[in-house]
């Protein structure tokens, strides 16, 4: 059973939601809050595997909120589910850990099934954000940060990335934000693709 958070300063946004996903098989959603310091409160008392979180709020936004989230429990998966889709939102939240992005016009289908995949430890955007982050990072420079590096140089030597964090002493979903940002600059879609391309470009060295 994947245990679900709401996050919306709006109490029909969250009956909506709660309703959806309360005919959803394998999916409880055990708990909502209304702003982004009670997002982290009821995080503490219920522990979900995943949180529903919206950008705008009271209290803090939903930013600050995730990376609170992450650094209370770092294997808690947080799906952005907002209205805004603009470049500067999308980027803090990949940046500050968020397991996908959503937008609210995501159908019941779409929406239960990105809560199952982050819960199974997957990244997933809306393909709108997804050709947006594809389309920013084509015009940027492809050089990779030490700490990217690190991270692909991990993957490569067969590494998970629940190693790496530990290696690294970071969290899992920072490898993943790592991963992911590595990915975009690389012009690739999985690890295996990303040390290859390492490699032919000498970001890497051989084996």
């Amino acid at each position: 059973m994947i245990r679900v958070l709401l996050v919306d300063d709006h109490p029909v946004v969250r009956e909506g939601l709660r309703g959806i996903l309360g005919a959803e098989d394998g999916i409880d959603v055990v708990g909502e809050a209304g702003s982004a310091a009670a997002a982290v409160t009821e995080a503490r008392v219920h522990r979900p595997d995943v949180v529903l979180m919206d950008l705008r709020m009271p209290e803090g936004d939903g930013v600050q909120a995730t990376r609170d989230l992450l650094a209370l429990d770092p294997d808690c998966r947080v799906v952005v589910l907002t209205t805004y889709e603009n470049d500067a939102d999308i980027l803090r939240a990949v940046e500050a850990g968020a397991t996908g992005y959503l937008l609210k016009d995501a159908g019941r289908g779409e929406l239960a099934g990105a809560i199952r995949a982050a819960a199974r430890g997957e990244t997933v955007l809306a393909p709108s954000v997804a050709a947006r982050l594809v389309s920013r990072m084509r015009g940027a420079p492809a050089g990779l940060t030490p700490r990217e590096i690190e991270v692909l140089r991990l993957v490569g030597a067969g590494r998970t990335n629940a190693d790496i964090g530990r290696e690294l002493f970071i969290s899992e979903a920072t490898v993943k934000t790592h991963l992911l940002r590595t990915f975009e600059k690389l012009g690739v879609s999985d690890r295996t693709a990303a040390v290859t391309a390492a490699l032919r470009r000498g970001i890497l060295p051989p084996y």
